[in-house]
């Protein structure tokens, strides 16, 4: 008689956990995250009665700010924890601040973009996301370490740093503070690979950051050209924008074309379930490939109609960047420096005090354009004013853009 007793009883566990696993799987499908709230969310009541997350007023602003500080790739881990401290980042029952692990858990969920994943399946939430997508991913790009800027110990972020290579050995070019902390020196590392020869000289080589300052502001004045010009392309790219208005439609009718492909495909296959064509198995992991698909076309659509409305501003933005790019980097603090360069240059080699490198696209056009269209005033063929040349040098823009 014990025996059969304890074997109802575990009967009668298994299918109670079994109805309440069958529960939370219907609330995903419905959209419903169907487990406690995660920090900066709290499980609530709605009017037709189910249980639902709805974002937490006291600390879902210090949440959407700890995705925004990380993306920027200027935190650590621990020094983003300290500043989540401030924002009032705190455990809400117990009061107590919250740890670096808890913060790294946070910053992987996805639940905080809308979207969720339970049993496998990506499902997409009713809730009220507190991040974009797009934020969230870049998240994850630097939380992989692809974005991630050094944080150094020195109180303040050098100009020049992880831009550099060494021309001779291939080594980084670090900074280093002489002298009392009055002076800015770059130099090789050294640490080069024996089989690329290394080079013991190498950490000798110094260069003061105002040498390096002077160099970088040399070559982004390359790019500058008369506001005569930046007048002319202004009224070019207006006249542009039609033709990139029906691009973009064009676009938008090719991903809308694919997401109805992929929910006829969920339809049919649905169907295939139910006349047991195919397991359950086979459909959850197809269906989740296919609407992660369609969230990703989703987002595509979004984009070009942003682009839609952006691309005439954008485009006279970047020229006015462009143009104004060495006047600029001399007034900026050092860490706007090293934006601007990381958007504007690449390939950075140092080469015993001199500079070396390429321009990022579409730079590197209008670099060369500028160089032409001056060569041309110089030999007194044309004017700089609307010079064939810088024709070329749109058309060639508005293709790449």
């Amino acid at each position: 008689m014990h025996g059969i007793k304890v074997l109802m009883a575990k009967n009668y566990i298994d299918n109670l956990s079994e109805e309440a696993r069958k529960g939370q799987m219907e609330k995903a499908e419905q959209g419903i995250w169907p487990s406690k709230a995660p920090l900066g969310y709290l499980n609530v009541t709605a009017k037709d009665g189910k249980k639902v997350i709805e974002p937490d007023p006291v600390v879902a602003s210090a949440i959407t700010k700890l995705f925004t500080r990380y993306a920027t790739g200027q935190y650590s881990l621990k020094a983003l924890t300290k500043a989540a401290h401030c924002d009032g980042l705190i455990h809400p029952k117990s009061g107590n601040p919250v740890p670096v692990s808890t913060v790294h858990t946070i910053l992987r969920n996805r639940l905080y973009t809308g979207l969720f994943q339970w049993n496998g399946r990506l499902h997409q939430g009713k809730h009220e996301p507190l991040v974009s997508i797009d934020l969230w991913e870049r998240v994850q790009g630097v939380l992989a370490g692809r974005n991630a800027t050094p944080i150094h110990s020195y109180g303040y972020e050098f100009a020049f740093s992880g831009l550099m290579t060494c021309a001779e050995c291939g080594c980084a070019v670090v900074a280093e503070v002489k002298k009392k902390g009055k002076y800015i020196y770059y130099h090789c590392t050294g640490h080069a690979d024996k089989g690329r020869g290394g080079y013991a000289d190498c950490r000798r080589k110094y260069v003061r950051e105002e040498v390096l300052d002077k160099t970088f502001a040399g070559l982004l004045d390359q790019l500058h050209f008369d506001e005569d010009v930046l007048e002319w392309v202004r009224d070019a790219l207006k006249a542009s924008h039609a033709d990139e208005r029906r691009e973009q439609e064009q676009a938008i009718e090719r991903c809308q074309t694919q997401y109805k492909r992929l929910e006829d495909r969920l339809n049919a296959m649905y169907l295939d379930k139910l006349d047991r064509r195919i397991d359950n198995a086979f459909y959850d992991r197809m269906s989740a490939q296919w609407r992660v698909e369609q969230e990703r076309l989703l987002r595509e659509i979004e984009r070009h109609g942003e682009a839609q409305e952006s691309y005439t501003d954008d485009g006279i933005q970047l020229f006015e960047l462009a143009r104004n790019a060495s006047q600029m980097f001399t007034r900026q603090a050092p860490n706007e420096k090293k934006r601007l360069l990381n958007l504007v240059l690449s390939n950075c080699e140092w080469n015993r005090g001199e500079i070396r490198a390429v321009f990022r696209q579409p730079f590197d056009l209008l670099a060369k354009t500028a160089a032409s269209a001056a060569n041309a005033q110089a030999r007194g063929d044309v004017s700089l004013t609307r010079h064939p040349i810088w024709l070329g040098f749109l058309e060639a823009f508005e293709l790449s853009g």
